[in-house]
């Protein structure tokens, strides 16, 4: 599990036939309270939006979210975090 905060959406034209419907959105992830320079795309299973400080879970679990057969992503945002106490 880690923490990020929505920086954007991600437009695809094509998408895996599971995947149809399910917007995603650019994470820039944090770690030790400072934003990194790593970024990934996530699903927007929770309704979140640009500056949302949103926590992730990734590998096989990022696909259980969907509680349907095992779909194709990588990161699946579960939850936000209210309020978020270190320095950025």
């Amino acid at each position: 599990m880690y923490t990020g905060i929505v920086v954007g959406t991600v437009v695809a034209t094509v998408k895996e036939e599971s995947l149809e419907g399910v917007p995603f959105l650019v994470v820039q992830k944090l770690e030790n309270g400072r934003k990194t320079s790593k970024f990934i795309a996530a699903d927007q299973t929770r309704q979140a939006g640009p500056g949302d400080f949103v926590y992730l879970i990734g590998s096989k679990e990022a696909s259980t979210i969907f509680r349907k057969k095992y779909i194709p992503v990588d990161a699946s945002i579960v939850g936000f975090i209210d309020d978020y106490h270190e320095e950025l």
